[in-house]
């Protein structure tokens, strides 16, 4: 029997441990995280090799946040637009093929956000080297230079030209003044507020008394 006031005993010991027991709820364990976490590192490093020496990411475009809350912020997009492309002089079908993600739905909304992706679109352009398809000739858009080829190597990153974070505005100090210690902020708002709200009675008695002089 429980005394004075303690919690009455309401433990659980009916956990359906085995799919033996009754009911679709088991326990379930985590003693393979290891293991999965290096069968992800080799799957990754599979994939990586079959793609070499293309780059295991695709470039992707930096957009704003929507809504007036976030769109002070900047993240990665799901593709190019098609204006993007067609203003940095790459076309749609080879864009796919050379690591750059596109997204024939997105619209560009403002002059500075076409003009960002674009400049990211070029010097993406500046750094690629292309591989001639079959043998060892370049053709027309491969990159001429032999040695450029060889010392190419693949990127790896999991991110391509990741965006650079803003850097923190500066903070400015000032030295508080005597003016600043004896400003009255509540009764100063209370006045201009009274004084948007008052206005077109006052106008209208200055109008009024004006009238009533002449």
């Amino acid at each position: 029997m429980v005394k004075h006031n303690n919690e009455v005993p309401n433990q659980h010991f009916h956990k359906k441990w085995a799919s033996s027991s009754r009911g679709p709820l088991k326990v379930i364990t985590w003693f393979d995280q290891p293991a999965k976490k290096q069968i992800r590192r080799q799957k990754r490093a599979a994939k990586a090799a079959a793609v070499a020496p293309r780059p295991v990411a695709r470039l992707r475009p930096v957009v704003h946040c929507p809504t007036q809350k976030h769109c002070a912020k900047v993240r990665l997009g799901r593709g190019f637009s098609l204006a993007e492309l067609k203003a940095a002089k790459i076309p749609v079908p080879l864009a796919k093929t050379i690591g750059i993600s596109v997204d024939s739905r997105r619209t560009n909304k403002s002059a500075e956000s076409l003009a960002a992706n674009v400049a990211r679109l070029t010097e993406y352009k500046a750094k690629l080297v292309l591989f001639p398809k079959k043998g060892t000739k370049a053709k027309k858009g491969d990159t001429a230079d032999a040695a450029a080829r060889a010392a190419a190597t693949q990127c790896a990153d999991k991110v391509i030209m990741a965006p650079a974070k803003a850097a923190a505005a500066p903070v400015e100090f000032v030295a508080v003044t005597e003016e600043m210690n004896n400003f009255k902020a509540y009764y100063a708002l209370r006045e201009d507020r009274n004084e948007k709200k008052l206005a077109g009675l006052r106008e209208k008695a200055k109008k009024a008394a004006a009238e009533g002089k002449k």
